[in-house]
C-alpha cells in the first residue's frame, strides 16, 4: 500500500506532527511518498497514485491552510475523486474550523475524508501515538 505524506509547516509543529506519521506508515509497512511543501511540490501524479493521501498544514490567520498547502490542495482538488484523504495540523488559538472546512472541500470533491474532522495538535503538543495510528491508517 502506498501513502503520500504532504505538509507545509511554519514553526515545526505541523512538520513534527508529519515525522510521527511517517513513523506510523512506515511501520505499517507502507511505502511513502514524504514531502514538505517548502521543499517544493511533489509530483501531483505521484501523490494521486497513492492508496491513501494524508494531507497537514497549520491552521493560519483565521483558521484557513497555509499558502502553500492551499496553493497545492487547489492544483489537485479536481482529481481527487474516489481517493481516500486523511488531514492533519497544529493550531494555536481557535478549534479546528480549518479542518472542518478542509474535510467539507475534500468530500465536496467526491473524495473520502478518512479520518473525519482531521487530527489537530495544539502547538508543540505532539500526541505521537495518534499521529503514528493516522500513518497506519489503511
Amino acid at each position: 500500500m502506498k501513502t503520500a505524506i504532504v505538509y507545509s509547516s511554519q514553526t515545526g509543529n505541523t512538520e513534527m506532527m508529519a515525522e510521527q506519521i511517517r513513523m506510523g506508515a512506515e511501520g505499517a509497512g507502507r511505502d511513502v511518498l514524504y514531502s514538505n511543501l517548502a521543499d517544493g511540490f511533489p509530483d501531483k501524479a505521484e501523490v494521486l497514485s497513492s492508496d491513501l493521501i494524508i494531507l497537514g498544514s497549520p491552521a493560519m490567520g483565521s483558521e484557513v491552510l497555509d499558502d502553500d498547502m492551499e496553493d497545492f490542495f487547489s492544483s489537485m482538488e479536481g482529481d481527487i475523486s474516489g481517493k481516500k484523504i486523511a488531514i492533519f495540523g497544529s493550531y494555536d488559538w481557535g478549534d479546528g474550523q480549518w479542518l472542518r472546512d478542509w474535510c467539507d472541500r475534500i468530500e465536496g470533491a467526491g473524495a473520502v475524508c478518512v479520518n473525519g474532522e482531521g487530527l489537530k495538535n495544539h502547538l508543540d503538543e505532539i500526541e505521537e501515538d495518534a499521529c503514528r495510528a493516522l500513518g497506519a491508517t489503511q
